[in-house]
């Protein structure tokens, strides 16, 4: 186990780490203290979550604190940056001090299950039938639930509404690709700018290319299909022709974000995460769901945050562990959990509170509705191979460097080498 933890921690170091901003809210890179959930006794249980930005005064900070109360213990929580707490997650592990619960990113999940870190939900009589499946896939290996969604955000295209009116667009009328290509062309002819994302070679512009990837029927088994190679194409083509700027090759998803912002985009693509600063744009914006490429919605990846308990030398811990999660996961806490951190919340149920508080949030729930987990389909642990090789593909192809067939051919076969 300990030559595999070694492998998991090397193959995270590898690609950048699995967790990455692609899918939260989350920044910074706030130095921690490794907690201890052995050596944690008097009443102390150790918290981890990917949330610097959040300190003990927060809403989350409070919320975190207060179910630590409700469970009869003081819980020490440390934020960290999502990248980090993966890492030190499997060094924690090597070293026998796993904190008592950690919210990680959900394609961390399988990661941490391959190296036998995590209990199974049901093995700690955890109830996730309310949870939307879709979402909770991303915590599923090998039939088995490891973890519960706290939320999911995922993507969707923003538009602006006063760009698109000058340039004679009914927001409407976006169907499909071809309906989306000729929209971006009659921005450009008048005089303003067609759409905007994120293409870094990063995680983030491998979640940001699966909606069109998954939208035109691709596989992330099978990179070079013919699907496939028809999403790479429409990017391509969408640079080649002026339709989206070449900065795609460099844009995060908040740099991407900064040029829409700045009014001369009709569209962005980009998450949940951004409505706040939507709301501050300064002007009028609505949200369509990515399109397929022959109609319909494009399922986008799910983000979000899985609360997770790791294994314990000492399993007398779960009973005050299984009462912070459980208040975590409450319909109470979610609903104020969810509307702190932006998130679609991972029940019916609560989605329909948050719409009812927020109507913008409902354009999300659909969208969330359709999304898939990153590692879903038994993809689990190969999944960060696939995806840097994705990534790789498009960053080759949108800077003309291959084509879009021949990069993903490229491809598919690193990912058969790494797997071979």
């Amino acid at each position: 186990m300990r030559h595999l933890r070694r492998a998991l921690i090397a193959a995270l170091l590898a690609t950048g780490t699995l967790a990455s901003a692609a899918a939260c809210s989350s920044s910074g890179g706030t130095t921690a203290s490794s907690g201890s959930g052995t050596s944690a006794q008097g009443g102390t249980y150790t918290f981890w979550d990917p949330y610097p930005q959040f300190d003990a005064s927060s809403d989350w900070g409070k919320r975190v604190a207060a179910c630590g109360t409700q469970a009869g213990v003081t819980v020490k929580r440390t934020g960290m940056d999502t990248s980090d707490l993966a890492n030190k997650a499997l060094l924690a592990a090597q070293q026998g001090n796993t904190p008592d619960v950690m919210l990680v990113d959900n394609p961390v999940v399988s990661t941490l299950v391959q190296a036998g870190i995590l209990n199974k939900t049901s093995d700690l009589g955890l109830d996730t039938s309310s949870i939307q499946q879709n979402i909770l896939g991303a915590g599923v290996v090998g039939g088995a639930s490891y973890g519960v969604p706290i939320g999911a955000n995922t993507l969707a295209l923003y538009y602006n509404k006063s760009v698109l009116k000058a340039a004679g667009v009914d927001p409407s009328s976006i169907k499909d690709w071809a309906t989306l290509t000729a929209a971006l062309g009659k921005v450009k002819a008048a005089g303003k700018k067609g759409i905007t994302f994120s293409a870094i070679g990063t995680e983030e512009g491998s979640f940001q290319f699966l909606p069109w990837f998954w939208g035109a029927g691709g596989d992330l088994t099978k990179l070079n299909n013919t699907n496939g190679v028809s999403a790479l194409t429409l990017w391509k083509n969408w640079v080649s022709q002026g339709l989206a700027p070449n900065d795609v090759l460099q844009n995060t998803q908040t740099t991407s974000w900064q040029e829409f912002a700045t009014g001369t985009y009709a569209f962005a693509e980009n998450g949940t995460w951004q409505l706040g600063n939507a709301a501050k744009a300064g002007f009028p914006y609505g949200i369509i769901n990515v399109p397929g490429q022959n109609g319909g919605s494009a399922p986008a990846p799910t983000g979000g945050e899985f609360v997770t308990v790791p294994v314990q030398k000492d399993t007398a811990r779960y009973t005050a562990t299984k009462k912070i999660v459980d208040c975590l996961i409450s319909p109470t806490s979610l609903l104020a959990t969810d509307n702190t951190l932006s998130y679609v919340a991972p029940t019916g149920a609560v989605q329909a509170q948050q719409a009812q508080q927020n109507p913008a949030l409902q354009p999300w729930v659909a969208a969330v509705a359709s999304a898939r987990g990153r590692t879903s389909n038994g993809l689990g642990i190969k999944y960060p191979v696939i995806s840097q090789q994705l990534w790789t593909a498009v960053q080759s192809a949108l800077s003309g460097s291959q084509s879009p067939q021949a990069a993903l051919d490229a491809a598919q076969q690193g990912v058969a080498n790494h797997q071979g």
